[in-house]
């Protein structure tokens, strides 16, 4: 079985073995010879932050990402480093690196920035606009009503909501 093997029978493991367990598991998978530094840290974050330990999880994501973790992983890692910051009150770190990482990358994880933005955002008192990026997301799964939907997500931001109604009668 190759590295990434090994972490998918591991990963699909994750609820039948303690949260000691999982992390030994994972430990021994990413300490066999020949694995990059920024996978080896990568993937013990997620240990860390999956059975719960997100300050133990923190430092992993950082070094993973300064040892140059790239591609779909990286982009994984900042969503769970600012989803872990957030768990721990740092909320408004979380919400500069998930504004860093909302522009439309077409990698499956766009919603997944917005929703844990929207989470942070929800934390940091601004529910109108999490509401607002929240149904942006959902309006191009629609399958009617989209630019509805962004129209009113858009006067979520900037208090139309009252004007988009008025004159309009429920159809």
């Amino acid at each position: 079985m190759n590295l990434h093997e090994e972490l998918d029978v591991a990963w699909q493991e994750l609820e039948s073995l303690s949260p000691g367990e999982f992390v030994a598991r994972i430990t021994k998978i990413v300490g066999s010879p020949g694995v990059p530094d920024e996978i080896r840290e990568f993937q013990l974050a997620c240990a860390h932050d999956s059975t719960g330990s997100p300050e133990l999880a923190i430092p992993g994501y950082r070094r993973a990402l300064e040892a140059g973790l790239s591609g779909y992983e990286n982009r994984r890692a900042k969503i769970q480093l600012a989803s872990s910051l957030r768990n721990i009150g740092q909320v408004r770190e979380s919400v500069r690196i998930l504004m860093a990482e909302s522009t439309t990358e077409g990698d499956g994880l766009d919603d997944a920035v917005v929703v844990f933005l929207a989470l942070a955002l929800t934390d940091l008192g601004q529910e109108r606009e999490a509401v607002s990026r929240l149904v942006h997301a959902l309006a191009d799964h629609l399958p009617r009503y989209t630019a509805s939907a962004h129209r009113y997500a858009d006067a979520l931001n900037t208090d139309q909501a009252a004007t988009l109604l008025e004159g309009e009668e429920d159809r």
